[in-house]
């Protein structure tokens, strides 16, 4: 395969949500497997919705991600400069080639006479086609005055590298906006001067533009060049899949994932996988994986419904993947921030010896504030909750009082405080007391964490001891 220049080129216009990430790993992929190039291109000729640090976050969610961009911002290279509002002499170097062919004209009317040519369409029932409205003299143009390119209606046809052969008739071709009246170049144009610049061959970008591609074919035609492929990305729809993916649907921002404990493995690998696959049934990829075996041929035509429940989950097997493989310390490197506030302080030892045992009940980072507060403070005894246990309220207050004794002496007893020793000792109490494990279990559980659930009963003794272990069961005998 030929060497890809693939671009990601947001607009810093707010948070970067997921849809521009998936816009941004698969020409990442693209590029890398090619041994090619990804460009960073900050589009931001559209000052009135510029958000000042939109650029910053954009960099700091793909190095996040690990999607390292060979030009672009923070790295130069040789297609700069990578702001459009810095590149404003290129537009104009290109709008006058086409003043010159007579393809493009000063637009001296009024909005108000636009709006008032608009509404005689609606009046008339008909679409409003600006070439139908092209004003038969116009002012040489100069800086300052809106610039139309001069469209030449005809049919189109084109392929494209996901959707197929596409093709158009002329009604859909117009008179559209190069540059502004302040000097800055619309979309429409100011993206095919720079793809052309930058020797761009691949435009990966959302199904929406496929309306706008003939007007694009015609401006290429008319600047003599070719264009790049075309590679449009299905809709990332809402959990519905009744609409496009929007902020009403849940949908957070990709910093507010990776700030509530998503891995940047999972993110990377969900939103690789939302309208692609391989045509296995694997799910979990590391990005070697995803740049090895990625393929446009394999993107789906239809929309991606967005399914957070899935990301999570997939969350839970990277965080299980990388205690496994890479050690408990490797993941335990990544838990600052996400401690319950009584954690602080505690050595990084004994958390890491907590993390040891709760990592595979994880599903985010975040989850550790929540399911390990007893590792580091005395719980509410609540009696409650040993009372009404499914298991236990069969038994009298009396009985429970007595299994709390019978297991406080037989743990008084075990003297290496080590997990086999440990489930040696509540073997020989089931035994002993001729209960069932979720009976007797429960029971010492409840006492030590009052907590909906914790890791296994022999793990939770050792990582609290023995001396915290005993005081919390009396505790909770003498409250009975």
């Amino acid at each position: 395969m030929e060497k890809a220049i693939t671009r990601f080129a947001p607009s810093p216009t707010g948070y970067i949500h997921i849809g521009n990430v998936r816009s941004a790993i698969y020409p990442y992929l693209v590029a890398k497997q090619t041994g090619g190039k990804m460009i960073l291109r900050i589009e931001d000729t559209d000052q009135a919705r510029y958000v000042e640090g939109a650029t910053e976050l954009i960099e700091d969610t793909l190095k996040w991600l690990g999607i390292d961009w060979d030009e672009g911002p923070i790295i130069g290279g040789d297609h700069g400069p990578y702001f459009q509002t810095e590149r404003k002499e290129h537009y104009v170097e290109w709008a006058k080639k086409l003043i010159a062919a007579g393809r493009a004209y000063a637009d001296p009317t009024s909005p108000e006479q636009i709006e008032a040519y608009r509404e005689e369409c609606r009046k008339n029932n008909v679409p409003f086609l600006y070439r139908n409205y092209r004003p038969e003299n116009t002012p040489e143009w100069e800086p300052g005055m809106p610039l139309r390119f001069k469209t030449d209606p005809k049919d189109y046809s084109w392929h494209d590298e996901v959707m197929g052969d596409m093709k158009t008739g002329p009604e859909v071709l117009d008179d559209i906006i190069l540059i502004k009246k302040d000097g800055l170049p619309t979309y429409n144009f100011a993206h095919i001067v720079d793809d052309a610049e930058m020797g761009i061959t691949h435009i990966m970008r959302g199904v929406e533009y496929l309306s706008s591609t003939p007007n694009y074919l015609a401006i290429y035609e008319a600047l003599g060049i070719e264009h790049p492929k075309f590679v449009s990305l299905p809709h990332i729809l809402a959990p519905q899949g009744n609409k496009k993916l929007g902020k009403r649907d849940g949908a957070k921002s990709v910093t507010e994932y990776r700030d509530d404990g998503v891995l940047p493995e999972a993110m990377l690998n969900y939103l690789a996988c939302l309208g692609w696959n391989d045509g296995s049934e694997q799910e979990i990829y590391t990005k070697d994986e995803l740049i090895e075996k990625f393929s446009i041929d394999r993107i789906q035509t239809s929309g991606a419904r967005y399914d957070e429940v899935k990301l999570l989950w997939m969350n839970g097997q990277w965080i299980r993947r990388i205690a496994d493989e890479e050690g408990i310390d490797a993941l335990y490197s990544r838990t600052a921030g996400f401690w319950p506030e009584s954690a602080k302080s505690y050595s990084d030892e004994y958390k890491t010896s907590v993390l040891s045992i709760i990592y595979d009940r994880l599903k985010t980072l975040s989850d550790l504030r929540t399911m390990t507060n007893y590792f580091f403070e005395d719980p509410t005894i609540d009696l409650s909750q040993i009372i009404d246990n499914k298991f236990l309220k069969k038994f009298s207050e009396a009985e429970i009082e007595d299994l709390l004794k019978k297991s406080i002496a037989k743990l008084s007893g075990v003297e290496n405080w080590d997990e086999n020793t440990l489930q040696d000792a509540l073997n020989e109490l089931l035994a002993e007391t001729e209960k069932k494990p979720a009976e007797l279990f429960s029971l010492i559980r409840l006492s030590l964490s009052f907590a909906p659930f914790s890791p296994a009963l022999n793990l939770t003794l050792k990582v609290l001891g023995k001396d915290l272990s005993l005081a919390r069961l009396n505790a909770v005998a003498r409250t009975i």
